[in-house]
């Protein structure tokens, strides 16, 4: 190779990234993530499921909504889950530019591919007209691209050295570790209790159960979590890790406001706004759980990723 045709092709070779622009699309993508979850609750609890006509159209003959209110908000969730693609991209694109170790690559990269099943899955809803398992099975994976996100953000911020992990006991971590599957049970039966309830998506949306029954277990398991939980709460204050004590302390108190607003709307005949802010602090205590999960080692005096 020549020296001209070596210095065009040094020109052409795109430019690497450092590990601090992959952390910043990491955390965008976290928030996007978090925001699509939410924009997908509010077409729900709005009934606005069916307000576009098509899929991927929102019109009859365009991309964009006809007029009416619930065509708006489920056209104005499609242009999130548009956003959180390119996000989500831009957070893979990054990991491969800045050469992260192979297993933050592979989760960056799953990032947008989950994006983009969530959007196939919700062509799928449209088409069997709001079937209420696939909604939930939306939800579900919706959740799943948050729990990667944590993982990715907490890759990341061990990549630039600001999340260094303190020797621990190997089991603190797989307790808290233990704790993902009862935050996921917490998460489902709350969207049982949601699609038991006059908010399923529409008036002509079958209810997947009886209401009163689904809160009942609902309220049982959230009994069963808060149990866990401060058995994990105890043992990370007694641990002294800072992070960790503050991802713990962040959690405890998102609960308690959870806890709070669901008692509210129950009391209050469930109002669609006040079951938005309970699902939205529920997406919060998924991340919190997976993020403490994340941030405790398994291993005794492991070290941050190289």
């Amino acid at each position: 190779m020549t020296e001209a045709a070596a210095g065009r092709r040094e020109r052409t070779r795109l430019p690497a990234v450092s590990a601090v622009t992959f952390r910043r699309a990491a955390y965008a993508a976290l928030v996007a993530l978090v925001l699509v979850t939410v924009s997908g609750a509010t077409v729900r609890l709005t009934g606005s499921g069916l307000g576009c006509d098509n899929w991927p159209r929102c019109g009859q003959t365009s991309f964009l909504p006809e007029q009416g209110y619930h065509a708006y908000v489920e056209f104005s969730n499609r242009v999130v889950g548009f956003l959180v693609g390119l996000t989500t991209l831009a957070a893979a694109f990054t990991a491969w530019r800045a050469r992260v170790p192979r297993r933050l690559l592979i989760g960056a990269v799953a990032l947008p591919l989950l994006v983009l099943a969530q959007g196939v899955l919700g062509g799928i809803t449209v088409i069997f007209e709001l079937n209420p398992y696939i909604v939930m099975g939306h939800f579900l994976l919706s959740l799943a691209g948050v729990a990667l996100g944590v993982w990715v953000v907490v890759g990341a911020e061990r990549l630039t050295g600001r999340l260094a992990e303190a020797p621990t006991a190997a089991w603190l971590g797989w307790l808290a570790l233990a704790l993902v599957p009862l935050a996921l049970v917490l998460v489902v039966t709350g969207a049982f209790s949601t699609a038991s309830g006059p908010h399923s998506g529409g008036a002509d949306i079958r209810r997947i159960w009886n209401l009163e029954d689904a809160v009942y277990v609902h309220v049982r398991v959230t009994a069963i979590f808060g149990l866990g939980f401060l058995v994990v709460l105890v043992t990370v204050l007694r641990s002294h890790g800072r992070v960790a004590t503050a991802v713990a302390g962040a959690t405890l108190a998102v609960l308690l406001a959870q806890m709070a607003v669901g008692e509210a709307q129950w009391r209050n005949q469930l109002p669609w706004w006040l079951v938005l802010v309970h699902v939205t602090l529920a997406t919060l205590v998924w991340g919190l759980v997976v993020t403490l999960a994340a941030v405790l080692p398994r291993r005794r005096n492991s070290l941050p990723l190289p």
